[in-house]
């Protein structure tokens, strides 16, 4: 494939991949065969999962927002079958935020259950320098699974939102329901309960959901394999890290964290994947 496309033609396409382009929008814009796309995208998607798994050590932060954003492979799980095994259906993303410097420090794919929030928090715990807060939403597997991660150090604590359930229909349908009142749980140490919240991991997911087109809603735009998925995600969250400027940080979130001294770009991405 590096031998087919030039540098600057696979930084086109991973930067049109990057900020929420389609497949077959890129390949229109382009003119390259959406294959060639899809084999380049999993290929840098690996790599950049890669440099992050390799990078993200040692990290200065002290306050940890997490939450986990659905999607799904081949179809949705009310179109699951009995014998479509494990490969197709509802699909969760975990993922961390540093509330300081906005770094997203790892992230996991799999299903939401305890299985995946365990290996996700180990993942976290082994990347910390020190001593963190922790919230989450009222999700049951985090709390066992921080306990078992961070051990007695970390701070945690949950909030719980409540909305209301009134039927929608029309327009309503696919709006966010009333929001009714939320609660803030100490979990675990001593976290300061004014700082107890998932408002900038929530901000991530909409910023995630706007930026991967397998996961913008009511589009037809979805991942066959997990693998292909996967290797979006970290795409995704290796351009947030490391190339995305934040206008309140005037840096990216790996420059505000120390993770490195300089702004990188696209091709600089391309080029560690290669």
């Amino acid at each position: 494939m590096a031998n087919i496309l030039n540098t600057d033609k696979q930084i086109e396409i991973i930067a049109a991949l990057a900020e929420g382009s389609s497949i077959r929008s890129i390949e229109r814009m382009t003119g390259v065969h959406r294959d060639t796309i899809m084999r380049l995208g999993v290929k840098v998607g690996q790599g950049c999962t890669s440099l992050m798994d390799e990078t993200m050590r040692d990290l200065p932060c002290t306050r940890l927002e997490m939450d986990e954003i659905w999607g799904f492979v081949g179809k949705k799980e009310k179109h699951v079958k009995p014998g479509d095994g494990n490969a197709v259906g509802s699909v969760w993303t975990f993922c961390a935020i540093d509330a300081e410097t906005k770094l997203v420090p790892a992230f996991r794919v799999g299903d939401r259950d305890a299985t995946t929030a365990n290996a996700f928090l180990a993942d976290v715990a082994g990347r910390m320098a020190n001593r963190v807060q922790i919230s989450t939403d009222g999700l049951a597997a985090y709390k066992e699974a921080i306990e078992l991660s961070f051990g007695g150090d970390a701070d945690y604590g949950q909030i719980i939102k409540t909305y209301g359930h009134e039927p929608v229909e029309g327009q309503r349908r696919y709006s966010q329901p009333e929001f009714v009142s939320s609660e803030k749980k100490v979990i675990q140490g001593r976290p300061d309960v004014d700082l107890i919240s998932t408002s900038y991991v929530e901000r991530l997911n909409a910023t995630t959901r706007l930026h991967m087109r397998r996961l913008t809603r009511l589009t037809l735009a979805f991942s066959k394999k997990r693998e292909n998925f996967t290797a979006a995600v970290g795409l995704h969250f290796a351009y947030y890290n490391f190339v995305k400027r934040h206008n309140t940080l005037r840096c990216t979130p790996c420059m505000a964290a120390g993770v490195t001294s300089e702004f990188w770009t696209v091709g600089d991405l391309v080029e560690v994947a290669a």
